[in-house]
């Protein structure tokens, strides 16, 4: 029988922005834990490596807008503690056809008509009615993640290169199959694998969650970036163009489901630039010829279109199928983990 007195052990599995702040959090408000965070690949190299990071302050359910709030807090006081982090306030500018915005964006985002967006982005219709908000800001995800990783390490255990290859609970503790063959047992599991929800190591774990994997495509589009450009959300389109270093990123909402995480990455194809183009050319119609150039990875949605955290079995939790808003509420995903996990004299 294990000793009552030992230290708690946690496991978390995948090391994108959502397990990284999640070992995080864990590793600050239980102290006495032993916390190990793993990972197949190095941390951020998943979805989080080409996230787009950008942090829209909206959510279309009040669990949304609660979590949005506590998330752009969060992240506002982290990089105030530390401003080498890449987390960079930007303007934000809101586009739609509608009179008035719906309303979606959370307390203090103080959106306000303006007349337009000016030299910012001048091919937009000039019938847009365009909105500024407040709160906005984008971030390196994959550079964040690192970070978070670094400054982890000496307070608790990151294992990158480390596959799991089962996860075996039983009444008292959850043992997790490693590809190392150093097997980790622990009091609880996390899981947070991205979009990696059929790995044969949790698949039968997470089937009742109802999660499916969308691919994610978005535009390099070669026009001018004025320096203080900022983010051009396009409202009824659901989609967003965002300055990036000498081009614009523009991130539209792709609908191919049921994609492979391990072979949707292999490069845009000629579905992808006509599909994005022509969203694009709707949100902006004065610009340009068409381009076919970007970037292409996928993410776990879930049914309800907010993220999930649950109990998939005995000490086991999942975290994740945040629907693209992974970085955005990463955080407060975190937070309702720490919540979820039953303290250690309740293991």
């Amino acid at each position: 029988m294990r000793d009552p007195v030992a230290r708690e052990r946690i496991a978390v599995v995948g090391a994108g922005i959502i397990g990284c702040l999640v070992a995080r959090e864990l590793a600050e408000r239980r102290p006495g834990a032993v916390v190990t965070l793993l990972d197949r690949d190095i941390a951020g190299s998943g979805a989080s490596r080409l996230s787009a990071g950008t942090h829209i302050p909206r959510g279309y359910s009040d669990r949304f807008r609660r979590m949005t709030a506590y998330s752009q807090d969060w992240y506002e006081k982290l990089a105030a503690a530390d401003p080498s982090l890449p987390i960079h306030p930007v303007a934000m500018h809101v586009v739609t056809a509608a009179d008035e915005l719906p309303p979606v964006y959370i307390p203090g985002s103080r959106p306000t008509r303006v007349p337009g967006i000016g030299a910012h982005m001048p091919a937009i219709a000039e019938s847009a009615r365009v909105w500024s908000v407040q709160g906005g800001h984008y971030a390196d995800v994959h550079g964040l993640s690192r970070s978070v990783a670094r400054e982890l390490r000496g307070r608790i255990a990151v294992r990158e290169g480390v596959q799991v290859t089962a996860v075996e609970p039983a009444a008292a503790e959850v043992t997790l199959r490693l590809g190392t063959d150093d097997d980790l047992v622990a009091d609880h599991v996390v899981l947070a694998p991205g979009p990696w929800l059929d790995a044969p190591a949790w698949r039968d774990l997470l089937a009742p969650v109802g999660a499916r994997v969308k691919k994610v495509v978005a535009l390099h589009v070669d026009e001018p970036v004025p320096a203080d450009a900022g983010v051009v959300v396009f409202q009824d389109e659901d989609a967003f163009l965002m300055p990036l270093a000498g081009h614009w990123l523009f991130s539209y909402t792709c609908r191919q489901w049921d994609v492979d995480p391990d072979t949707v990455t292999r490069g845009l194809t000629a579905r992808d630039v006509i599909e994005a183009n022509d969203v694009l050319h709707r949100c902006v119609p004065g610009l340009p010829g068409r381009y076919s150039a970007g970037r292409v990875f996928c993410d776990a949605y879930s049914a309800h279109g907010e993220p999930v955290v649950t109990h998939v079995g005995d000490r086991i939790v999942f975290a994740g199928a945040a629907s693209g808003f992974g970085y955005r509420l990463a955080p407060a995903i975190a937070d309702e983990v720490a919540q979820v996990i039953p303290t250690a004299t309740g293991r």
